[in-house]
């Protein structure tokens, strides 16, 4: 399973931009492998995530806007969905990845009798 985030290299947003920015140094921060996939640079990549961002999560008008991520193919969401998992501790639930022990989401309480 490979985490896929695509991006545009050359946005003329700012706001587009940030969220690039947050996702990836996220991700980075906490050891999770990606690749980064380039709208900008690559034509197949921008028709790749433009044909499988699914029906229901493209704008009403318009091409689907970066960041999009994915696990493999599986269309996992865009910024609004991971700041959401992120906000609730449920970030690699929402990549489809097991959390590692330690981590915030992979914390369980025990109640084990000595």
């Amino acid at each position: 399973m490979v985490i896929k985030v695509y991006i545009a290299s050359s946005s003329g947003s700012t706001a587009i931009k940030k969220q690039q920015q947050d996702v990836l140094g996220f991700l980075e921060a906490n050891k999770i492998e990606f690749e980064e996939k380039d709208i900008a640079a690559n034509e197949e990549n921008r028709k790749w995530m433009r044909e499988n961002v699914p029906e229901d999560s493209r704008p009403a008008s318009g091409n689907p806007l970066p960041p999009r991520l994915f696990n493999d193919s599986r269309y996992l969401g865009d910024y609004e969905a991971f700041f959401e998992a992120r906000e609730n501790n449920a970030v690699y639930a929402f990549l489809g990845l097991t959390a590692p022990p330690g981590s915030k989401v992979g914390v369980s309480i025990s109640h084990s009798k000595p």
